[in-house]
C-alpha cells in the first residue's frame, strides 16, 4: 500500500484500519448507510487531492463493502417486518414519511434511500461471494452484476420440457465481454445475456434422442467458445451454413457481415430429405438477433421427421416446441 496522510497528518494505514473497525460495528441500517456515504465523500476527496489511484480504489472498496452490510441489514429488516419491501412501499398521494417507532415497516424514503439505492444494496448483499468480491474490489460493475443476476432468475424461472427431440435449433444469448468494440451494443443491451458455462451446464443431453441434430447460431468472435458448448451438449460439429446479411457491423478486425449455423449430430442423424441448400444463404438482416424465417424453411425441409425444438425461442412457430424467456 502506498503511504498516504491526509490533512490531519494520519497514516493511510491508521485511517484503514479505524474504517475495518468502524464498518464491523455498523450494525443499523443508519450506520451501514452513514459510512457508505463517508467512504463516497473520501474517495471525492482523495480525487479532488490528487492523492493517487489506489488511494481512490480503496476508499470505493469501502463503499462497496459498506453497501454490501447495507443491504443485508435491509434484507434482515424486511423479515422481521422492520422495513417495507419494494412491493409494499406507499407511491404517490400514499407516499408518506413514517417513523421507526411507529408499527408501520420504513420505507426506502423513510431510510434516506432511493429506491434504486435500496434495490441495489439489496442486490449485491444477494450475489455469490465470488461475484460480490468481484464488485467490490472494482473488478465488475453494478450494473454487470445485476444482469448476471437477471439471467440466472430466468434461468430458474424457465425449465426444460421432458420431451425428447431430434431436431433442435438454438441461439443462445451469447455474452461477449470484452470482444465486441465499446460502441458496438452488446446483446445484454436487449435481453439477459448467459454466461459460457451456464450455457454448457444446460441438460440439453436430457432431452435429446440417441440419434440428434442441432442447429446452433454462432458469431465469429465467439465462434471457438461455442464448441464448448457443441461438446457440453453431446453433439458433433459436422458443417455450417453462413448467413451473410448485406449490411455491415462494425468489428475489431473488420466490417462484419455474417453469422455461422453450425450443423452438429448427436448419434447418426443426417437429413432425410437429399436436398442440398446453398451453404451461404444472402438476407438482408432485419431487428437485432432476429434470424430470417428462411432457415427455419431449410431446416424444416432436410429433417421433416421428428420431433423438433427451437431453444431461446421468441415466439412460437407451428410445428416446434419452443423454450425461452421471451417465448
Amino acid at each position: 500500500m502506498v503511504d498516504v496522510k491526509n490533512e490531519a497528518g494520519e497514516s493511510s494505514l491508521v485511517i484503514f484500519t479505524r474504517a475495518d473497525a468502524m464498518l464491523a460495528k455498523a450494525d443499523t441500517i443508519q450506520k451501514a448507510k452513514e459510512f457508505r456515504d463517508v467512504a463516497l465523500t473520501a474517495a471525492d476527496w482523495a480525487k479532488r487531492k490528487g492523492m493517487g489511484e489506489q488511494a481512490i480504489a480503496h476508499c470505493k472498496t469501502y463503499a462497496a463493502r459498506a453497501e454490501v452490510r447495507l443491504g443485508e441489514l435491509l434484507i434482515a429488516g424486511e423479515k422481521r417486518g422492520e422495513v417495507a419491501t419494494t412491493g409494499h412501499e406507499p407511491t404517490g398521494a400514499k407516499k408518506k414519511r413514517v417513523s421507526y417507532r411507529h408499527a408501520h415497516p420504513a420505507t426506502a424514503a423513510d431510510l434516506g434511500l432511493s429506491r434504486k439505492q435500496k434495490a441495489e444494496a439489496k442486490m449485491l448483499a444477494g450475489l455469490p461471494k465470488d461475484e460480490q468480491t468481484a464488485v467490490v474490489e472494482g473488478h465488475q460493475t453494478k450494473t454487470q452484476a445485476r444482469r448476471k443476476a437477471v439471467a440466472r432468475r430466468i434461468a430458474k424461472k424457465v425449465s426444460l420440457p421432458s420431451a425428447k427431440y431430434r431436431v433442435l435449433y438454438a441461439d443462445p444469448p451469447w455474452s461477449y465481454g470484452n470482444t465486441q468494440p465499446d460502441y458496438h451494443p452488446e446483446q445484454r443491451d436487449h435481453y439477459p445475456v448467459m454466461q459460457l458455462k451456464d450455457i454448457c451446464a444446460m441438460d440439453i443431453k436430457a432431452i435429446c434422442e440417441d440419434n440428434a441434430v442441432l442447429f446452433l447460431w454462432v458469431t465469429s468472435p465467439i465462434l471457438e467458445e461455442s464448441f464448448q458448448v457443441v461438446k457440453a451438449w453431446g453433439f458433433k460439429y459436422k458443417t455450417s451454413f453462413v448467413w451473410d446479411k448485406i449490411k455491415h457491423n462494425m468489428g475489431h478486425y473488420n466490417s462484419v457481415r455474417h453469422e455461422f449455423l453450425l450443423v452438429c449430430v448427436r448419434g447418426s442423424c443426417q437429413p432425410d430429405v437429399t436436398k442440398l441448400f446453398d451453404s451461404v444463404q444472402t438476407i438482408e438482416r432485419t431487428g437485432h438477433s432476429v434470424k430470417p424465417v428462411q432457415f427455419y424453411t431449410i431446416i424444416e425441409t432436410l429433417y421433416p421427421h421428428g420431433k423438433r425444438i427451437e431453444l431461446f425461442a421468441r415466439s412460437k412457430r407451428d410445428g416446434w416446441d419452443g423454450y425461452g424467456n421471451q417465448a
